[in-house]
């Protein structure tokens, strides 16, 4: 079956945010590319305009599903993070969840505090510092769900 994940664009701060998000999340990266590992035959007039630090591609598995990412070079545009779409994380229990929610949210802006809902799950929305939009939900136990 075909999935989908998350690709984040960064404006020259991909592995500070990459490293915040793993702190979090916890795991280890399967792939990080900079600019510099490409081979000179492969470069591009793109590649060139990129910082020799900056990343190319970054993966960081969550889960089933992989969060990836990497810093946009000046002659492929100009990164404007956006409210059209957020990355939803769905943790296992309310208790990862919160915590989850509390250290992505941390230096951010809170647009919906993290706390059972009138749906019954736990759910929470914010921006992080990075300009990056993410929603945090985790079913609550059986025991809480309302009757419905």
């Amino acid at each position: 079956m075909a999935s989908a994940n998350p690709y984040l664009n960064f404006a020259g701060n991909c592995m500070e945010a990459f490293d915040f998000y793993r702190s979090v999340f916890g795991g280890e990266y399967t792939t990080v590319s900079k600019f510099s590992d490409m081979p000179s035959d492969a470069a591009t007039d793109v590649s060139h305009e990129a910082s020799a630090d900056g990343i190319m591609h970054i993966s960081l598995p969550i889960g089933d599903s992989i969060l990836m990412g990497s810093d946009v070079p000046p002659g492929m545009g100009t990164v404007i993070p956006g409210n059209t779409c957020y990355v939803c994380v769905n943790p296992d229990s309310p208790e990862d969840a919160k915590r989850v929610f509390d250290g992505l949210s941390e230096g951010g802006e809170v647009e919906m505090p993290f706390d059972q809902q009138f749906w019954g799950d736990y759910f929470g929305s914010f921006t992080d510092k990075y300009g990056i939009k993410w929603m945090v939900d985790a079913a609550a136990p059986e025991a809480e769900q309302p009757s419905g």
